[in-house]
């Protein structure tokens, strides 16, 4: 992400805080433009031009986006009044800002913990990867595919969230789409994702004390999403980010074999 573009989300996050009433209706209006602007290489230009005038350009989203509400439209007008690296930083930072109003509308809603749900199925249904990111096949009928898939099983939030990444790939992966989205979605809410691999499933105490001890070193609020992992022998094995705290016994036999090899 360039310097520009860093900015200019970070303006752009900020007007979406300030903004009032923001809705899951207003998340999907910001899906919907970001769609829009990513389809359309003539209308990303000339939104993202810094050379074009501020005021032609918000003229312009006032324009396109004139059936949609006052808070969306007042978003976008921010976003497009930044200078962004290039277009494709525009139309990534209107996702980013579209995932985040549905964080924002729905702050008691376990999106990240569903998000991650949703990507153990997907990792472990080569077919349904398939289904949802393949380059052949229409994105509409993929976005009703996620509806099906997720109606009842997930809250509104994250089935508007899914079914709108799907719809908009722009050549992505499925799993690269989920853990953007987790990712973000945890950035709204001050957290800090952690992936716990173990054998068997933490218990109730066990994620407390865990996610207190990750709280300590890393200095913020902790989600923790716990995969059972049975080649994980003892122990845990934990990644924040980059970073990777293997505590689990098949790591120490395999640094004992190093260490005898060596």
């Amino acid at each position: 992400m360039g310097s520009a573009t860093t900015q200019a989300l970070a303006a752009s996050t900020a007007a979406l805080a300030q903004a009032k009433g923001v809705t899951l209706d207003t998340a999907g209006e910001l899906f919907t433009a970001a769609r829009l602007v990513g389809e359309s290489g003539q209308l990303s230009g000339a939104l993202a031009d810094p050379a074009a005038p501020a005021g032609l350009r918000e003229t312009l989203v006032a324009s396109v986006f004139a059936g949609m509400s006052d808070a969306t439209r007042q978003v976008i007008t921010t976003a497009v009044g930044q200078r962004w690296s290039d277009a494709d930083g525009l139309v990534d930072g209107i996702e980013e800002l579209a995932i985040r109003a549905t964080a924002i509308a729905e702050p008691s809603a376990d999106i990240e913990g569903e998000l991650f749900s949703f990507l153990g199925v997907v990792a472990s249904n080569a077919e349904l990867e398939l289904a949802l990111g393949g380059r052949l096949g229409d994105n509409t009928a993929k976005g009703a595919l996620v509806e099906k898939l997720l109606g009842g099983k997930a809250g509104a939030p994250t089935v508007l969230i899914v079914s709108s990444l799907v719809r908009q790939p722009r050549g992505r992966r499925v799993r690269q789409l989920l853990n953007r989205a987790m990712k973000i979605v945890s950035a709204q809410g001050g957290r800090i994702v952690a992936t716990v691999h173990t054998a068997t499933p933490l218990s109730t105490t066990q994620r407390t004390r865990l996610s207190d001890a990750l709280a300590a070193r890393y200095e913020g609020a902790v989600s923790i999403n716990e995969v059972i992992d049975p080649t994980v022998v003892g122990g845990l094995r934990v990644q924040v980010a980059d970073d990777v705290i293997d505590g689990s016994i098949s790591a120490r036999l395999a640094e004992l074999r190093q260490k005898l090899a060596g």
